[in-house]
């Protein structure tokens, strides 16, 4: 079964040295990044939150499908390469079979991040406080509304449903 990799080998490869910024929080880029080679740090609010290294590891897909600026750094912390589509959310639009993964990706993330949260709850269920936002961030990622999705694609903008 092909990989992300091999689903994106066609888009532009771009390197990026160690220590530079690939995606800076708070900035709309747009982009989206699958890493070939190499090792980012994401860092949210300068805090690192994750590392990829994995071929095939995807960011940059967040901003894309939200439209909004970038929630995290990543930073490259060796000599990297990275296969980029600069319209993202064009490039998804256009690729279902990559968005399909990339929808995956995102719905392990989430099932991860619920569990991890669920966790936390179950340990500290007897100690109020802060940890009350919990219940919040839990309602907010299972209950927020869905956006208004207009099917077709560029090739057929004429598809109905």
């Amino acid at each position: 079964m092909p990989n992300l990799l091999d689903r994106c080998a066609s888009l532009p490869r771009t390197v990026v040295p160690a220590g530079e910024p690939v995606i800076h929080q708070g900035r709309k880029l747009g982009s989206l990044f699958v890493l070939v080679e190499g090792e980012v740090t994401l860092e949210r609010d300068d805090v690192s939150i994750a590392t990829l290294s994995e071929p095939g590891s995807i960011f940059g897909e967040m901003s894309s499908l939200l439209d909004r600026p970038a929630t995290a750094t990543a930073r490259a912390t060796v000599d990297s390469t990275f296969l980029v589509a600069k319209d993202g959310a064009a490039y998804l639009a256009e690729r279902p079979d990559v968005t399909l993964m990339v929808a995956r990706a995102l719905a392990m993330r989430l099932d991860a991040l619920s569990g991890y949260v669920a966790e936390v709850k179950r340990q500290f269920a007897d100690q109020g406080g802060h940890l009350g936002i919990l219940d919040e961030v839990m309602a907010t990622l299972m209950h927020d509304s869905l956006p208004t999705v207009q099917p077709g694609s560029a090739r057929m903008p004429e598809l109905d449903y």
